[in-house]
């Protein structure tokens, strides 16, 4: 396969993810808007431990086929894949299987631990295990997906995969909003049926994506059985030796792709319990939790999603550039990388922290403004640190060193189990935080260390970059945090409008202030000018 070929392959991947990725991002406004807070808590009591099952169930099959495929195609042995795929379907039919009866009989274990059923005022029992309940469905269908997804990748295929992947997101989003808006204000229903039944859009868009891949396996069948047929090498591998090859490449991608559901889950069984002990009513303890598993995470998703969708598109140079042992070409590729994700997600954070009332106010309403702009606040300098660990983990994984990202996965994870009820109690939410803060800041420098020694890689440019962008974002954040002010002494956030009004002015004016600064310096063109050619002159 030409290099063009694979840039555009990983081009249009990369594209889906980000595409569902903001898709993912933009139904949690109007859905808010539905539900409420306490119903996005709820959606989050489902919702997360499906995510942890899911990853359990496929252990990162999609790209770990990919990468067995790619490499047995190579050798003009395309039988092997196959053989894989007919295997992998039933493997993974019986995994999502046992998943969903583990998922469907835990509900009950994880209702108790998140609510107390006695308690009246918050989301009920009964409420929490129909969530979880509904959504375990979609075990059933999504690992199926997930290795002829990978099927059709290891045949440089992304298309499919790509189209799949948009697909599934549109129908779940679409499924979630009507059906919630319809339960609640048009059948006048419960918030833990709307909710449940929301949750079980997981399953409906996942029969789109399926959907869309059985009619390109009808469209592609023929193509791919005659690649088979033309076979000129056929590996005897036994299923036991490809199943222990495949495993060598999914089980690391799985975990570092379990960071931020697993650091989720520990606040999921601690959060609420810790907060009542406080002394707090569980209707606060649960718009306070709503405000930081969804609305607020998903806000500072954003710029993470954005950094990352941009760097991790040069990964595979990073992989190229040290199998063949160009170590320049490496350490500028690494460097790029970090210069993109630091350029874009250190002023995001800092512009949400900064604007974090008409952000909350504008993008969810003001029924909670005052927890959900605390939580923001104190939350949105983190999307920083997700960031640069998924960067880092991606170029470990590119010079074949990934086991570091895992080690430095549970050393952060450790620090948050062990903290956070302690970090709750003194500092409350915001303590949660800072468990979380904490723990990737020491999954990062395991990171950064092991990208030093086995890349031999010299921080000291990027550090002078970072202080440089920290500069400019200091500079941005002075302008915007006064002009913020200036706005709501002439006009206080008493509406939706008066918020949004105030956000789009003071975002256009920070956005102007720190690019004039980028351009001028030549830092944009420097780090961005290979992508936007206009930043150069």
């Amino acid at each position: 396969m030409s290099e063009q070929q694979l840039i555009r392959g990983t081009v249009i991947l990369t594209a889906s993810v980000f595409i569902s990725k903001i898709l993912g991002l933009i139904y949690v406004f109007p859905f808010t808007a539905i539900v409420g807070t306490k119903g996005m808590a709820l959606y989050t009591y489902g919702y997360l431990p499906y995510t942890i099952m899911l990853s359990l169930s496929t252990l990162g099959v999609p790209l770990a086929v990919s990468k067995f495929v790619s490499k047995y195609n190579a050798l003009g042995d395309y039988r092997t894949g196959q053989r894989l795929l007919k295997s992998g379907i039933v493997v993974m039919l019986i995994t999502g299987i046992i998943a969903f009866l583990a998922l469907f009989s835990l509900a009950e274990p994880i209702a108790k631990q998140v609510v107390d059923p006695t308690d009246l005022k918050g989301n009920s029992y009964e409420d929490v295990i129909f969530a979880v309940r509904m959504v375990s469905v979609a075990l059933l269908i999504v690992p199926v997906m997930a290795i002829i997804r990978g099927y059709f990748q290891g045949h440089q295929s992304m298309g499919p995969t790509a189209v799949s992947q948009v697909i599934e997101q549109i129908v779940r989003i679409v499924f979630i909003l009507l059906f919630a808006f319809l339960i609640l204000n048009v059948w006048n229903g419960e918030l833990g049926t709307a909710v449940g039944i929301a949750t079980f859009g997981a399953f409906v868009g996942a029969l789109g994506g399926l959907a869309v891949l059985l009619i390109y396996w009808k469209k592609r069948g023929p193509s791919l059985k005659r690649q088979i047929d033309e076979s000129t090498v056929e590996q005897t591998m036994p299923l036991r030796s490809m199943y222990k090859e495949l495993l060598t490449y999914a089980i690391p991608l799985s975990i570092v792709g379990l960071a931020i559901p697993l650091y989720q889950l520990v606040d999921m069984v601690t959060f609420n319990q810790a907060m009542q002990a406080l002394g707090y009513d569980m209707n606060v303890v649960e718009t306070y939790y709503g405000a930081f598993a969804q609305t607020t995470h998903k806000l500072i998703q954003i710029p993470v999603a954005l950094g990352t969708a941009m760097s991790l598109t040069i990964i595979p140079t990073v992989t190229n550039a040290f199998i063949n042992e160009e170590h320049d070409r490496l350490q500028r590729t690494i460097t790029q990388t970090y210069q993109i994700i630091l350029f874009l997600t250190v002023p995001a954070a800092i512009g949400l922290t900064v604007l974090a009332e008409p952000v909350y106010g504008a993008l969810f309403g003001l029924a909670d403004l005052v927890e959900g702009a605390e939580v923001l606040r104190s939350y949105a300098w983190i999307a920083v640190a997700f960031a640069i660990f998924a960067v880092t983990a991606a170029i470990l994984q590119g010079i074949n060193r990934q086991k570091w990202a895992v080690i430095a996965l549970l050393a952060g994870l450790a620090f948050k189990i062990l903290s956070n009820t302690l970090l709750i109690s003194w500092f409350e939410v915001h303590g949660a935080i800072l468990a979380t803060g904490i723990g990737y800041i020491i999954a990062i420098a395991i990171n950064i260390w092991a990208i030093k020694k086995y890349a031999n890689y010299d921080y000291t440019f990027v550090f002078k970059r970072f202080l440089l962008v920290c500069l400019f974002t200091g500079m941005m954040a002075i302008v915007v945090g006064f002009l913020q002010y200036g706005l709501m002494q002439l006009l206080p956030i008493n509406t939706r409008m008066d918020a949004l009004f105030i956000l789009a002015v003071t975002v256009l004016s920070g956005i102007v202030v720190y690019l004039n600064l980028g351009i001028r310096s030549g830092l944009a063109g420097q780090i961005l000018g290979e992508r936007f050619k206009f930043l150069n002159k």
